[in-house]
Formats: C-alpha cells, sequence, structure tokens
C-alpha cells in the first residue's frame, strides 16, 4: 500500500499537478499588489506633487527637492531600501556660460572638460530605490522625471507651471507600483530599481547621468517609463492611451493585449513599436544604451508646459488603470 502511495504522488508530480501549485500562489501575490493600485492614491500624490506649495518643481530648486523628500518619505513606508547609500543620487550638470537655453552635460568627460572654462552648474538629486531580486544580475528599473518647469514672474496671472500631467501623473504611477510589490509579499526574481528622476526637462539629465555611470547597465533587462499619463485628449474615448515599447520585443504588446483581457483593464491602447525609441522622454537614455523599453503616455493636450496643466483636469481613473497595466507589464519583466 506504501508503494502505491509514493508511486501515485510520483506520478501526480510527473504530471505537473504537483508544479502547479506555485503559479498559483503567483497569482496570489500577483493580485494581492494589484489590489493597492487606487485613483484615489493617484489623486492624493498628483494633487500635492502638482500643488503650488511646490512652485513648479524647477529641477535644482526647493519645488524640485521638496517632491524628492516627499517621494523618499513614500519609499521609507513602505520598507523599500535605498539602491544606493541614501536614497538620493546626488551629480552635478554644467554648461558653458550662456545667456540663451542651456545645455547641459552631465557625462564624467564632458564635465571635466566644461569645468575647465567659464560655466555654470546644476546640482541635482535622482531618488533611487530597490526590490532586491532572487538574482543579482539582472535588473528592471521603473522610473518618471520628478522635475517640471517652474515659475515666469513675468506671466500675467497664474505663474506657477505645476505639472499635474506632466509629469506628478507618472511619479505616482512608479510609487503605486513600488507599494504593489512591496505589499504583494513577492521575491521578484529579477532586482527592481526604482527611479525618480531629476531634471528632465533640462534635457534628461537624471537618467543620462544614471545611464552613463551605472556599472551594471548591460544587466537592465527592461526599462518602464511614464510621462503624461493622466489625460484625455481624444473627446469621447477617456480609455485612450499611447504604448510605445522597442519594436524588437514585439512580447511587450502581447503582454497588454492579454492584460487587458484577462484583467478587464479599461484602456483602448494606440500600439506604436519603435525600432530606436530615443526620442520624447527618459526611455531615450535607456534605448541609447540597447536597454529595452516601454512608454506609458496618453499623448498632448494644450496644457503641455502651461500653467493650467493643472490637478483638476487629470483623469485619475485613467491614471489607475494605466498602472495597474504597467505593474502588470513588470510583474513580466521581473519574473521571467
Amino acid at each position: 500500500m506504501r508503494k502505491t502511495i509514493l508511486l501515485t504522488l510520483l506520478l501526480l508530480t510527473c504530471s505537473g499537478v504537483g508544479a502547479q501549485r506555485p503559479d498559483k500562489r503567483q497569482e496570489a501575490l500577483r493580485q494581492r499588489g494589484l489590489g493597492t493600485i487606487t485613483a484615489e492614491a493617484a489623486r492624493a500624490h498628483v494633487y500635492f506633487l502638482a500643488s503650488d506649495l511646490l512652485k513648479g518643481r524647477k529641477a535644482g530648486e526647493e519645488g524640485s527637492r521638496l517632491a524628492a523628500e516627499y517621494i523618499i518619505s513614500r519609499l521609507r513606508e513602505q520598507g523599500v531600501r535605498p539602491l544606493l547609500r541614501d536614497y538620493g543620487q546626488p551629480f552635478e550638470a554644467v554648461s558653458r556660460a550662456t545667456l540663451g537655453r542651456a545645455r547641459w552635460f552631465v557625462e564624467p568627460d564632458s564635465v571635466a572638460r566644461v569645468k575647465a572654462g567659464r560655466h555654470q552648474s546644476l546640482r541635482l538629486r535622482n531618488i533611487l530605490g530597490v526590490i532586491p531580486g532572487q538574482r543579482d544580475d539582472e535588473y528592471v528599473v521603473i522610473g518618471a522625471h520628478l522635475d517640471h518647469e517652474g515659475m515666469n514672474p513675468l506671466l500675467e496671472g497664474d505663474q506657477i507651471y505645476n505639472g499635474a500631467d506632466d509629469n506628478a501623473s507618472g511619479v505616482s504611477a512608479v510609487l503605486q507600483i513600488m507599494k504593489a510589490f512591496a505589499e504583494s509579499g513577492a521575491k521578484p526574481v529579477r532586482t527592481l530599481v526604482f527611479a525618480f528622476w531629476d531634471g528632465e526637462e533640462e534635457g534628461l539629465l537624471g537618467s543620462r547621468y544614471f545611464t552613463e555611470t551605472c556599472p551594471y547597465i548591460n544587466k537592465v533587462r527592461g526599462y518602464i517609463n511614464f510621462d503624461m499619463i493622466g489625460r484625455d485628449p481624444k473627446p469621447g474615448n477617456p480609455s485612450y492611451m499611447v504604448y510605445f515599447y522597442t519594436a524588437a520585443h514585439p512580447e511587450f504588446g502581447d503582454w497588454l493585449r492579454a492584460d487587458i483581457r484577462r484583467y478587464g483593464l479599461r484602456l483602448d491602447p494606440n500600439y506604436r513599436p519603435w525600432d530606436y525609441p530615443v526620442g520624447g522622454s527618459d526611455n531615450g537614455s535607456f534605448a541609447k544604451k540597447g536597454v529595452p523599453v516601454v512608454w506609458y503616455h496618453t499623448d498632448g493636450h494644450p496644457d503641455y508646459n502651461q500653467p493650467t496643466d493643472e490637478p483638476q483636469l487629470i483623469n485619475y481613473e485613467k491614471t489607475a488603470e494605466i498602472t495597474r497595466a504597467a505593474y502588470l507589464c513588470a510583474w513580466r519583466m521581473a519574473n521571467p
């Protein structure tokens, strides 16, 4: 009788019945994280980050530093560790002395060359958190820029470029995905880095610095970017969004199609595979290093880079749905 029981258990294991249990557990953990993503949380993040208190979050100024401290407080709250010795990754951007719009350099060789002459300097700081994976030699980076355009004291009326869509909406997504992974209780296969870039509006400075100085950039298996994910540019279609991804990875498009069906996500994506996705946002810094990218976006609108980009104009339900879709994408990237 004992031999019969052992033989039955062996057959069940070989047939895959026993192997289904970890998959069910993983799905339960994934669902636990998915359930933490809400429109209310998106609203709370955006209303703070795009408040007049932060004065438009201009890179190098007090508003962007307040935004960074807010982000750090959320990382600490979830028990997410700093990637480096501290949550901040300070760096310097320099440009040659000019009366016009500056061209900033962050690459170490360029910085040294420019600093040899008359120059101007910006002291900036990326914010980086990490959830260690089972592998310490493979990474997935999830990021959004935290800065915006600041203030213009010469404007009549509202002088603050609050940047609710650009890019408080994107920061809210990274914060919610970070929380979802932290509260899922799952240990991803690949290490997850949550990145909040400084100086994007000045020329992708934070992501450029990270990709130029990261000693394991060739081990980053994917980058997920958020820049402007909260508006409805197409009247009558509030589910519309734009989904850019590296064309050499058609599975990224397949994943979103499958997740919309499986989880009932209320999204109508415009799929835009891109051979060399180097334009538009911080995705470009990673694409130039050969890292496959996904970029969530909801397209341009009349309030882009205007003081009228205000929190009350954000579609928070859609922002949350895009965040859920991106969390599911990140889960697949992190657990190959």
